[in-house]
């Protein structure tokens, strides 16, 4: 059975507030500190609050999927807390400077090349590199930032098993939402919580953290963008305990976005539909002979 988290039960969440704010007073407090919070790095790195300290007592990957994003690198790099143990790097056959850019920001960056195009080739290629016994995915381009990855770790800390970020409850927002997009999230988001009886209320939004673990229970195979509807669809229909945390989606900081809506948006409806409970198992009946 599949748990959402309620805005009003989010330990950081404060429905009074406008994005991107937080309280004061909010602490992570879960597990006793493993790196001080006078640290130099991580006044230089600051998280959503000077004062918060992280916790967590488990290795951490970030898993970064780049393709021409050398002038976006810089400002992500710098904002990666100091939780973050491994930063895997997953090129998708850069034509600027991308690699040579992180390897100068960040020298411990593990750059791995992904075998085939696509988001979601690039992802299970960062997946399958990763060491970390968490591992969090975001995007290259400056939309998500690093700073919020804390707050992830604290609900996988606490027991849950698949943590993804929300736009569209209190705490979080976007700044970089189109019309078309809104749209489009909305109607899929109404897809995924009708077929798998679920109240999620955010979709199509690529930071998300999970137990390295459950890996090999999440069974990826897509190629492109829809493969995060894949991982919270089969999260979903496995059973893990899912937690949404309010994250702001900020505008690209430079280049041009990769996703094209109308087209990724008719594979994120086929990925819902094809991967719902049942769905394969009527499939196999249908065919004769296979076991």
């Amino acid at each position: 059975m599949s748990i959402t988290v309620p805005p009003h039960d989010l330990p950081n969440g404060d429905r009074d507030a406008r994005p991107p704010m937080r309280r004061a007073s909010d602490r992570v407090t879960s597990r006793p500190p493993m790196r001080r919070a006078s640290d130099p790095v991580t006044a230089r790195r600051p998280m959503r609050r000077t004062g918060d300290i992280v916790a967590t007592t488990h290795t951490v990957s970030l898993v970064v999927p780049a393709r021409d994003e050398a002038r976006n690198i810089p400002w992500v790099f710098e904002q990666i807390p100091r939780c973050v143990d491994e930063v895997v790097l997953v090129d998708g056959s850069s034509a600027d400077a991308t690699v040579t850019v992180a390897r100068h920001c960040l020298p411990t960056v593990r750059s791995v090349k992904q075998s085939a195009p696509g988001k979601g080739n690039a992802l299970r290629t960062g997946f399958a590199a990763a060491t970390g016994e968490y591992i969090v995915m975001i995007d290259a381009d400056g939309s998500m930032w690093p700073g919020e990855i804390p707050h992830f770790l604290h609900f996988l800390d606490n027991g849950y098993d698949f943590v993804k970020g929300s736009r569209c409850i209190a705490g979080g927002g976007s700044l970089d939402l189109t019309k078309v997009r809104s749209l489009g999230n909305r109607a899929l988001l109404a897809v995924v919580n009708r077929l798998y009886d679920a109240t999620l209320t955010d979709l199509c939004y690529g930071y998300c953290a999970f137990r390295r673990d459950f890996l090999k229970t999440l069974d990826l195979r897509s190629s492109g963008f829809e493969i995060e509807a894949e991982m919270i669809t089969h999260a979903l229909r496995s059973g893990l305990r899912i937690a949404e945390v309010p994250s702001l989606e900020l505008p690209r900081r430079s280049g041009r976005s990769h996703l094209h809506a109308v087209s990724d948006g008719r594979r994120v409806l086929r990925t819902l539909v094809s991967e719902r409970p049942g769905a394969r198992s009527a499939t196999a009946a249908a065919v004769p002979g296979e076991r």
